[in-house]
């Protein structure tokens, strides 16, 4: 089950992904739903920077898993990241730019909308 995809600007969820395909649920969207714990609703593009974070926090996001069928992120790929990740890179200063339109809005929830705006591409929304 998902919940509505909706942005959070109020719009339609707009896709992030497919290359690499993305999404909690690998449709390369944002979405979200109950079974989702992690909340991987933030459309996010990769940094080195972020990138490095992640992994020095548990979570290797740069080194292909060919037995999930995870191909490895780069700089520059796009990707769903877990609403409290985005939140805990923010505040320690590595957070990665984010496109609105395709960040779901259940976001909301652990991010205010004036922090995602802070690193939106597509602020003009």
């Amino acid at each position: 089950m998902k919940y509505p995809s909706i942005n959070v600007l109020g719009g339609a969820l707009e896709p992030c992904s497919t290359r690499p395909l993305t999404g909690f649920f690998r449709d390369g969207c944002c979405n979200s739903g109950p079974t989702d714990q992690g909340l991987h609703t933030v459309c996010a593009e990769m940094t080195a920077e972020f990138l490095a974070l992640s992994k020095y926090l548990g979570n290797d996001l740069s080194t292909p898993r060919p037995e999930f069928g995870f191909p490895g992120l780069k700089p520059g790929d796009q990707w769903c990241l877990c609403a409290g990740r985005f939140l805990q890179a923010h505040e320690e200063g590595a957070a990665p730019k984010l496109r609105l339109k395709a960040t779901h809005h259940a976001t909301l929830d652990q991010v205010p909308l004036e922090v995602l705006r802070l690193y939106a591409t597509d602020n003009d929304a």
